[in-house]
């Protein structure tokens, strides 16, 4: 494969979902900046340096692939969808080139950058995950992991072989926290994620 700092890095967005509890169908399309969010997620991805961006979708995957402009990107559809994040994450991992890092990220988290993956990108080391996270606006402080989420290479097979239902990496993260580097990234965004009605206002 070359020396590893030759390595690339393929970026999937999971983007299958319903959005039932917002009720505004799915998260893709939801509005943000004058066009569907999804847009917004994928072009800081593939901007901020990731070879090639993978848009997993699912539900009312016509709906989006018809109104979001995804050409620079390779999409694939999720048919089981509703059997939760696992699998869309399972199935952007088989799409994206096996000799590639695999960075995850979540199509509902509009303060994403360009900066926030770049600096990722950079401070990942070899046979490790790099996390951004963000502070929580405590004295103490502290940040939280989040996403997007840089998987090596080599640990891509791995923490496939953990990922079920709805969980994603959760489970390899919480049995593997010694191979977990966190990057803060709260000067770029707070990392929040739009689950509920009380989230709209982050579409700004």
């Amino acid at each position: 494969m070359g020396n590893i700092s030759e390595t690339r890095t393929t970026a999937v967005v999971l983007a299958a979902g319903a959005g039932r509890r917002l009720g505004k169908g799915p998260k893709a399309l939801l509005p943000y900046r004058g066009r569907p969010l999804v847009e917004s997620i994928a072009g800081a991805l593939l901007d901020g340096g990731c070879r090639e961006v993978v848009v997993v979708l699912g539900a009312g995957a016509p709906d989006v692939a018809a109104i979001a402009e995804l050409d620079r990107y390779r999409t694939v559809v999720n048919n089981d969808w509703q059997s939760g994040m696992g699998s869309s994450f399972l199935l952007g991992n088989a799409a994206a080139d096996p000799q590639d890092h695999l960075l995850i990220a979540l199509v509902d988290q509009p303060g994403l950058t360009l900066r926030t993956v770049g600096r990722l990108l950079a401070a990942h080391r070899p046979g490790r995950i790099t996390s951004a996270a963000y502070g929580d606006g405590g004295a103490d402080g502290t940040v939280r992991r989040g996403h997007p989420l840089l998987i090596d290479v080599g640990l891509r097979d791995a923490v496939a072989a953990t990922v079920t239902g709805d969980a994603g990496a959760r489970g390899f993260l919480q049995a593997h926290p010694e191979l977990v580097d966190e990057v803060d990234c709260s000067d770029q965004s707070t990392g929040a994620d739009i689950d509920t009605p009380e989230h709209l206002h982050l579409l700004g």
